[in-house]
């Protein structure tokens, strides 16, 4: 049973998230509302800087058109490929190096070099590499989310308390058990945190690559949108692409609560 004072604390912190969840939907509707009425007005170039309407009726078409979840389902599937690759690749890639002293000094300064690389440089490259299909879209946002997802992954692996990894070994514990019962367990949380890094890491490679090979996606609809000029089918992509990336940050938030609990 909780406490009176618990009860109020909890209650306390209830109304200040619901006040937090109501100010940040208001920004957005006072932000649309007062873009609308700018554009109704004839304040604002409506051609390049469209309305909230022009976008809905945007959306509406590509639906009624039957590209709105084609196109969407192109990049979901593109982002999660590419973001299960990248962890699994990272968490082993990590593993290795901290496992080994050696190989982590020898590699250690690739992964600098590798992450600081602009990865649009090599865009021609990987495009004669693995032709212009889905192969050059995962390649592309592997390059970007996997080496940010082993640095930090690793970060979190050193960051064990020596003193704890010292303790296991007088007490007679083999490598493999300090890496499962304290290192792994104790990088859980910088483990997840990575994952919400990686996620957004992935769906901005994918997008890169859909901007150099794709004919469908998002990435696609926003770079069709700028050559024909359509500034409002360009804003709708990035409208979409924001909400796919906010369920994806809420979806890996809610994967936190269940293994932390």
């Amino acid at each position: 049973m909780y406490s009176i004072e618990h009860k109020k604390y909890l209650k306390k912190r209830k109304k200040e998230n619901f006040f937090i969840i109501i100010c940040q939907i208001s920004i957005i509707l006072i932000f649309i509302l007062l873009w609308q009425i700018l554009a109704n007005m004839n304040l604002i170039n409506t051609f390049i800087f469209s309305s909230p309407k022009k976008i809905l009726n945007t959306i509406i078409n590509l639906y009624k058109q039957k590209k709105l979840f084609n196109n969407i389902w192109v990049t979901v599937y593109e982002t999660f490929l590419s973001f299960s690759i990248a962890t699994i690749l990272g968490i082993i890639i990590a593993t290795i190096l901290w496992w080994n002293k050696k190989v982590q000094k020898i590699i250690e300064p690739y992964l600098t070099i590798l992450n600081s690389l602009p990865k649009v440089a090599l865009g021609p490259i990987i495009i004669i590499w693995f032709g212009s299909g889905i192969k050059s879209i995962i390649f592309m946002a592997l390059l970007i989310s996997l080496i940010i997802t082993i640095i930090n992954i690793f970060d979190g692996f050193n960051n064990t308390n020596i003193n704890k990894i010292n303790l296991m070994k007088t007490m007679g514990a083999k490598k493999y058990q300090i890496y499962f019962k304290l290192i792994l367990p104790n990088s859980l949380k910088n483990i997840i945190s990575t994952l919400k890094i990686n996620v957004s890491m992935s769906l901005i490679g994918v997008i890169m690559g859909e901007f150099l090979v794709s004919k469908k996606g998002i990435g696609y609809l926003i770079l069709y949108g700028s050559q024909v000029f359509n500034l409002s089918l360009v804003i709708s992509g990035i409208f979409i692409l924001c909400i796919v990336a906010a369920i994806m940050y809420y979806l890996v938030s809610l994967l936190e609560k269940y293994i932390i609990k």
